[in-house]
């Protein structure tokens, strides 16, 4: 899948009402807004253990494979339900979270 592919995959779900997945090798199912998403990068803003405490990463689309998570589904209301949703996998270890 080439960058620009990616980049128009990622950029429906570019809403702050809707979280995506995203898989670390060491930290597997985290729940993600995308904040943003251009032909080198998407950025990505991470829950984190600390309530209202959000980790921003911008990723190089080079290092991002996208699939589905079945786990989950769409959250916005005035939206069709989707049985599934966007999934990122980051074949890397998460960077660490700085408090």
């Amino acid at each position: 899948m080439t960058n620009d592919e990616k980049k128009n995959a990622i950029s429906r779900w570019i809403d702050p009402e809707e979280r995506v997945t995203v898989q670390f090798l060491d930290a597997p199912d985290l729940n993600t807004e995308v904040t943003g998403c251009t032909e080198q990068l998407v950025d990505l803003s991470i829950e984190t253990q600390v309530t209202h405490m959000k980790q921003h990463l911008s990723i190089p689309l080079s290092k991002v494979e996208l699939s589905e998570d079945f786990s989950h589904y769409t959250r916005d209301p005035d939206r069709p339900l989707e049985p599934s949703r966007l999934k990122l996998v980051i074949n890397e270890k998460r960077p660490s979270v700085i408090y």
